[in-house]
């Protein structure tokens, strides 16, 4: 009965009831698994919406494509109507967007019924996910940072910090000058580089000492270079 109900709705499918059950709670469990591995290495924390939405995003493409099957009319209707809607959200980890992609495959194997394939990929790059965190893979010693100093306009900036950065090993680039409080003081712009050793606090005392006890800031840019 399920199965004449369903052939009816999915007319050019290839799909039946039982068929798209099986669909529905493979794609559930590639999701969930997943999104464990992306728990399991993302130990500094994640959002709970982003793993719940990599549960639901295979069954969401499996279900499209169930729904389009070989019926070409219905893909470009969908594209259409898919056409209409906007997503916006800030630029993302280049790691979530895998894991996005990573879902998006799992439920278009599903919705085409390669089921073994499916499971398949998805056990061997959740378990290379897992390897690559576990080892902590290209992972950099180094911390690239934004620093922020402002100096009075009596301080020769050229060589003002060389001695400090020299001392604590930081490379250091200036970047930008510019003058604010109506020109009484500057403020100096450095991507710095530093090692994971290097004590901060220190670091930033050091400078106090130089400048005055003026303004001073330190950013922090993980895996990107700022623009400036």
């Amino acid at each position: 009965m399920f199965d004449s109900l369903f052939n009816v709705t999915l007319t050019d499918t290839t799909m039946s009831f039982t068929s798209s059950m099986i669909t529905i709670i493979v794609a559930i469990s590639l999701g969930a698994l997943i999104s464990v591995t992306y728990m399991k290495t993302n130990p500094n924390g994640y959002s709970q919406n982003f793993t719940l939405t990599m549960i639901v995003l295979p069954i969401i493409v499996a279900m499209i494509v169930l729904l389009i099957g070989n019926n070409i009319a219905r893909a470009f209707s969908l594209a259409g109507a898919f056409s209409i809607i906007r997503f916006r959200s800030a630029p993302g980890d280049p790691k979530d967007i895998a894991y996005v992609l990573f879902t998006m495959a799992a439920g278009l194997a599903c919705g085409v019924g390669a089921f073994g394939y499916a499971v398949l990929f998805t056990i061997v790059l959740c378990l290379l996910m897992y390897v690559l965190s576990r080892f902590n893979f290209a992972a950099n010693k180094q911390m690239q940072k934004q620093l922020k100093i402002t100096i009075p306009e009596n301080l020769s900036f050229e060589e003002a910090f060389t001695e400090v950065f020299e001392k604590f090993g930081v490379e250091h680039v200036l970047k930008r000058i510019k003058t604010t409080e109506l020109g009484s003081l500057y403020e100096l712009v450095y991507m710095v580089t530093m090692k994971d050793s290097t004590d901060q606090k220190a670091l930033l005392d050091a400078i106090r000492c130089r400048n005055g006890n003026l303004d001073l800031s330190l950013t922090m840019y993980p895996g990107t270079n700022p623009d400036f």
